[in-house]
């Protein structure tokens, strides 16, 4: 296989060319049980790099990526990564917030909270915060809503609950 594992790589990609790595993921994370659900599974698999999803299962890239080249008989090496954070950035004030989603029962019904974030980010004030609440680190969704211009910082309040924030700055 011509494929090398990166952290840029797409985790669609990952299992088209080694469709065994599904159950080697769902070993190293809970969070990687979402994998199972056919629409996360045909929405975010194509967008989500091994980076990202290294931070929705909260495991550490280097791990996720060596364990993974480990697998198919590639080499291991050194690499780094980052996660959700409770330091707070300047722009952050709960005053702020001017729309909320709880994204969870949408998830739950198999729905993707993408577009309508995308849309209703559009809607907020100079300043003004959306938050959105995900009961995992929605990587590939941040990305989105960070490449629009906003700036983005997620809080995890519990292992399952993610309080994400979105500011039109």
């Amino acid at each position: 296989m011509s494929l090398t594992i990166t952290p840029e790589t797409k985790l669609h990609d990952l299992l088209e060319a080694w469709p065994a790595l599904e159950e080697k993921l769902l070993s190293l994370s809970p969070q990687y049980a979402k994998l199972r659900n056919p629409v996360l599974r045909a929405t975010i698999a194509r967008i989500a790099t091994l980076r990202q999803v290294a931070q929705v299962g909260q495991v550490p890239l280097a791990e996720l990526i060596n364990t993974l080249r480990a697998a198919v008989g590639q080499e291991t090496g050194q690499f780094g990564g980052s996660a959700a954070s409770d330091d707070r950035p300047a722009w952050f004030a709960v005053e702020r917030i001017a729309q909320r989603l709880d994204a969870r029962p949408l998830l739950a019904a198999g729905e993707h909270p993408l577009n309508q974030v995308l849309h209703e980010i559009q809607t907020l004030p100079p300043q003004g915060i959306y938050e959105l609440t995900t009961p995992f680190l929605p990587a590939p969704l941040l990305e989105a809503v960070g490449k629009k211009g906003f700036a983005v910082w997620t809080l995890r309040e519990e292992a399952d609950l993610f309080r994400n924030y979105f500011c039109n700055i």
